[in-house]
């Protein structure tokens, strides 16, 4: 096969893995996905959250242009098990981890503001910590935006800060999309439609997003 068309094969690999691993670590998401009654329901599902497992042999990209999800430094590892937060001192596992990224880490050593920019027009995150409820993500973009008529619709809480360059997100129940900087965070309730309508160029735009359900 072509180089290219391997990549391809390569890459639904990898987020049928992410996929995989995140109905591990987040029970809210399984019972979704065991509500699914058909294949199509299981890919829209995917799709919402920035997967696309549909394409197939030597397709493109999906139209949908949503975020590519990877496990690890790498795109391919999957996540570390940490101990459960529920537990005793499972605040201070948070707060430690937290404190880590602050100083600008990410517990392995790898620097949040370094690495690669996407390819225009792409977006890839990053899972930082996944336990239970709660998941970290870090995700850069490079001149990403989300199709026309596209809105994220999720089930858990967001907050998100800037942390490089700009960005604008919009609100379905907001006339205008907020313009963001570095430093910027804002927190998103679930069911509250939103959409990026923007973000830098190279380098990029890189957020930290904490996601979690009550």
């Amino acid at each position: 096969m072509a180089e290219a068309q391997l990549q391809q094969f390569l890459e639904k690999v990898r987020q049928l893995n992410a996929l995989v691993a995140l109905s591990e670590a987040n029970p809210a998401f399984r019972q979704r996905l065991s509500d699914c009654a058909n294949h199509q329901q299981v890919v829209d599902l995917a799709s919402s959250l920035g997967f696309d497992i549909a394409r197939r042999w030597g397709e493109p990209p999906s139209q949908r242009n949503q975020p590519m999800v990877s496990i690890g430094g790498d795109g391919a590892s999957l996540p570390v098990p940490l101990p459960d937060l529920a537990m005793a001192g499972g605040g201070d596992l948070l707060d430690g981890t937290l404190q880590g990224l602050a100083n600008g880490g990410n517990g392995s050593g790898q620097n949040l503001l370094s690495g690669p920019c996407p390819l225009p027009g792409q977006e890839r995150s990053e899972f930082l910590v996944m336990r239970g409820q709660l998941r970290l993500e870090l995700i850069h973009s490079c001149q990403f935006a989300n199709p026309p008529g596209f809105w994220y619709d999720q089930i858990e809480s967001e907050w998100v800060l800037l942390l490089q360059g700009e960005a604008q997100l919009r609100f379905a129940d907001e006339a205008q999309p907020r313009s963001l900087q570095a430093g910027d965070s804002l927190l998103i309730t679930p069911g509250r439609r939103h959409r990026v309508e923007a973000t830098d160029p190279a380098p990029g735009t890189r957020w930290l997003a904490v996601f979690w359900t009550d």
